[in-house]
C-alpha cells in the first residue's frame, strides 16, 4: 500500500500537468504510454505462446494513436494507416518458414497493435466532444480537458467503488476462471459510483445529469470488461502483472486496461447523444 500511495502521489500530479497543458502534451503522453503498454502486450503474448513482430506492432499502434491527434492531415487516415500496417506485417509473416507460424505471428501482431491503439480514443474524445456552454461550471477547463477528465474520473470512480464495495460486501463471485476476486456486489458498487460521479461531471460540462443513468453503466461495464480482458491475457501468459514499471501497481498496461475499453464506449456515446 505504501508503494501504491507513493506511485499515485507521483503519477496523479503528472497527469494533471499534462491535462493542464492540453493539446500536444496529451497526444505525446498517450503516445509514450502506448509504446510502453505495447511492449508489455507483446511480452505477454509471447509468454502465452503467441509469437509476433513486436517492433512492427509497436510502430503500428503508435501510428494509429498519433493519427488521432492530427485528424486533419488525411481524411480517413486511421483506417488507411491500419491497412498499410496489416500489409507490412503480412509481408514480415511471409519470412517464416512454417506458414502456420507466419499466420499466427501475423494475427498476434495485428491484434496486439489494435488492442493497445484503442487508447487513441482518449485523444479522439477530446477532439470531437461538444463545446462546453458559456456559464457552465467547467467552462474554464475547455472541451478537450473537460471531457477527457470525465473519462478519467469515470474509470477511477468505477475502480474505487468496485474495490470498496467488493471488499466490504462482495460475496457472489463471477468470471472466476479469469479473475477470482471479482464479485457482482463490487461491480454494482462501481456502477453506482460511476453514475453519481458522471452526473456531477455532466452537470459541470453543461449537459443533463440524466445522461449519467445510461452513460454511467456503459462506461463502468466497459471499464470492467477492459480489466477482465487484460486479466485473461495475463492468465494465458502465466503472469501476475504486465510489468514492474510502477511500484505497487505493476506495469503500464495494468494502469490503462480499463481505459482501452471505456474510451471508445464513452466517445461513441458522447458523439452519438451529446455531440
Amino acid at each position: 500500500m505504501r508503494e501504491r500511495a507513493i506511485s499515485a502521489a507521483v503519477l496523479v500530479p503528472a497527469l494533471l500537468i499534462v491535462l493542464a497543458i492540453g493539446g500536444p502534451a496529451i497526444a505525446l503522453a498517450i503516445a509514450l504510454i502506448t509504446v510502453v503498454a505495447a511492449i508489455e502486450v507483446f511480452r505477454l503474448l509471447h509468454g502465452a505462446g503467441h509469437d509476433a513482430f513486436p517492433g512492427l506492432g509497436v510502430v503500428l499502434a503508435v501510428t494509429i494513436v498519433l493519427d488521432a491527434a492530427f485528424p486533419e492531415v488525411l481524411d480517413g487516415s486511421g483506417l488507411l494507416l491500419f491497412a498499410i500496417g496489416v500489409l507490412l506485417v503480412a509481408v514480415a509473416a511471409m519470412t517464416r518458414q512454417d506458414p502456420r507460424a507466419g499466420l499466427a505471428a501475423w494475427i498476434a501482431t495485428v491484434f496486439g497493435a489494435l488492442y493497445v491503439s484503442l487508447l487513441a480514443f482518449v485523444i479522439r474524445l477530446g477532439n470531437t466532444a461538444p463545446a462546453i456552454p458559456d456559464g457552465a461550471p467547467f467552462e474554464p477547463l475547455g472541451a478537450e480537458r473537460g471531457w477527457i477528465l470525465l473519462l478519467i474520473l469515470a474509470v477511477w470512480s468505477f475502480d474505487t467503488g468496485a474495490f470498496l464495495v467488493g471488499r466490504q460486501f462482495g460475496r457472489t463471485r463471477f468470471i472466476t476462471h479469469i479473475s477470482p476476486a471479482k464479485t457482482v456486489e463490487g461491480v454494482a458498487g462501481g456502477v453506482a459510483a460511476t453514475i453519481v460521479v458522471l452526473a456531477v461531471l455532466l452537470w459541470g460540462l453543461g449537459q443533463s445529469p440524466a445522461h449519467a443513468l445510461l452513460l454511467g453503466p456503459l462506461a463502468a461495464l466497459a471499464a470492467q470488461a477492459g480489466d477482465l480482458a487484460e486479466s485473461m491475457l495475463k492468465r494465458a501468459a502465466g503472469a501476475k502483472d504486465s510489468g514492474t514499471l510502477i511500484p505497487g501497481h505493476g506495469g503500464m498496461l495494468d494502469r490503462i486496461d480499463s481505459f482501452l475499453f471505456a474510451a471508445p464506449v464513452v466517445s461513441l456515446y458522447v458523439v452519438a447523444f451529446l455531440g
